[in-house]
């Protein structure tokens, strides 16, 4: 299984949560503005990250301008259940990189909030709010998954990625993925081209030759795909496209269909 070689700072870990809280608070913010959304939590959470900041000695990060492109109640519901999930892998992905005790208790104790109201969101869009038995992780770098929704924040990015694959995805089939404006391939005959699926324990890597890729058999639910020329680390001396958002479900056809929650 591939391994996470870089490691970050106390201060690298505050700020990439910090990034991630801005997101969802103005997420929030805004959704409140149009249909009735609770936020307190996530406002609190940027509160009590930028005090960390402060007793650091360091000058939180500032919020950028967003593109959320919300219109309806069924978008804000679909991308809310996206930023916490994501939010969720943020903190399960910073916790290998904390030493400090404190900063990791705070950690932990926001990832369980964000878990709780990540498995409403996904049982009101009948997807399992309990898809795997570990959940995924996303180290600091990378949270560029959000980028898109993000577009002047001041990160490193790569070129990006979609799925070109329309419909429900589960694990096994094999996707075809797509690359806006430029072509991705391996250089020559000894390189190679990898499709990293990031989980608990590492990156689970497929063939990624062509763009066509098999889903990995344990991967399931919210999970993010990336694509990299080495599947032994992952890293940004590897990484050829920025992660995106991708969707497993775990029904197949023997089982039952999860009811959407009434909200």
């Amino acid at each position: 299984m591939p391994t996470r070689s870089q490691s970050y700072s106390a201060v690298d870990i505050v700020r990439y949560a910090l990034t991630l809280e801005h997101l969802e608070d103005k997420f929030y913010r805004e959704g409140f503005a149009n249909f009735t959304v609770d936020h307190a939590h996530e406002t609190a959470h940027l509160q009590f990250i930028t005090a960390a900041l402060h007793s650091m000695g360091q000058t939180p990060t500032m919020e950028c301008a967003y593109a959320f492109g919300i219109t309806s109640v069924d978008e804000f519901v679909a991308t809310a259940g996206i930023f916490e999930g994501i939010g969720q892998a943020a903190y399960a992905g910073a916790a290998t990189q904390i030493a400090h005790k404190q900063i990791l208790a705070a950690g932990l104790s926001i990832a369980t909030v964000e878990a709780r109201p990540n498995a409403y969101l996904r049982a009101s869009l009948a997807q399992s709010p309990f898809s795997q038995k570990m959940d995924d992780e996303l180290t600091p770098d990378l949270h560029r998954v959000v980028s898109g929704w993000q577009p002047t924040c001041p990160v490193k990015a790569f070129p990006g990625n979609t799925i070109a694959t329309t419909g429900t995805i589960i694990s096994g089939q094999v996707l075809s993925v797509h690359t806006e404006g430029f072509v991705l391939k391996a250089a020559d005959a000894n390189a190679h081209l990898y499709a990293a699926f990031m989980t608990a324990t590492g990156a689970d890597c497929a063939d990624g030759i062509n763009l066509q890729i098999t889903v990995p058999t344990n991967v399931n639910g919210q999970s993010y795909l990336l694509m990299s020329n080495c599947n032994t680390t992952v890293n940004d001396n590897c990484v050829t496209a920025d992660p995106t958002y991708i969707e497993i479900s775990i029904l197949t056809h023997n089982e039952t269909e999860i009811e959407p929650l009434n909200l």
